[in-house]
């Protein structure tokens, strides 16, 4: 598990449109990696729009902005689409970036209980090393307090 102020340790995970994601190809930019339950359901949609509507002015602040889910990459690559999201996804089917930064956890739903991705939000600075973390996030105002962290870096 990585925490606030360690430097993350370096992955590869696929992306959209049908690539390979390593952290290390982002040294000398920021990085808002953000973790969500699932493909075109209403909090993982309302949190994607309001990271796209932010986009510009994350992306002038020498930030990049990448999604993460254990949806695979033709449903990522049709979320992307479907909401005209200009930033990519990780598909994390084998939850190996979801480890790294611990969010998988116990859920309940109708009564049963399983193992899901807490949504949660990770800001990582040029080097590398974690400065934010963001656990169980209620998606109003949240992309907002995200920019605020970033504009304090």
């Amino acid at each position: 598990m990585t925490a606030v102020n360690d430097t993350v340790a370096d992955f590869e995970c696929p992306v959209t449109p049908n690539d390979v994601f390593k952290l290390s190809d982002l040294r000398g930019k920021r990085l808002v990696l953000y973790f969500y339950p699932k493909d075109n359901t209403p909090g993982c949609t309302t949190e994607g729009q309001a990271f796209r509507d932010h986009y510009e002015q994350f992306q002038a602040l020498n930030t990049e902005i990448l999604g993460c889910s254990r949806d695979g990459l033709k449903a990522h690559e049709n979320f992307r689409k479907k909401y005209e999201f200009p930033f990519h996804l990780l598909s994390d089917k084998e939850e190996t970036v979801c480890q790294l930064f611990d969010v998988i956890r116990e859920k309940k739903m109708y009564g049963k209980t399983y193992l899901g991705v807490d949504r949660s939000t990770f800001l990582i600075d040029e080097q590398g090393v974690l400065r934010q973390e963001w656990r169980s996030v209620k998606v109003k105002g949240h992309v907002e307090e995200v920019l605020e962290a970033v504009k304090a870096l």
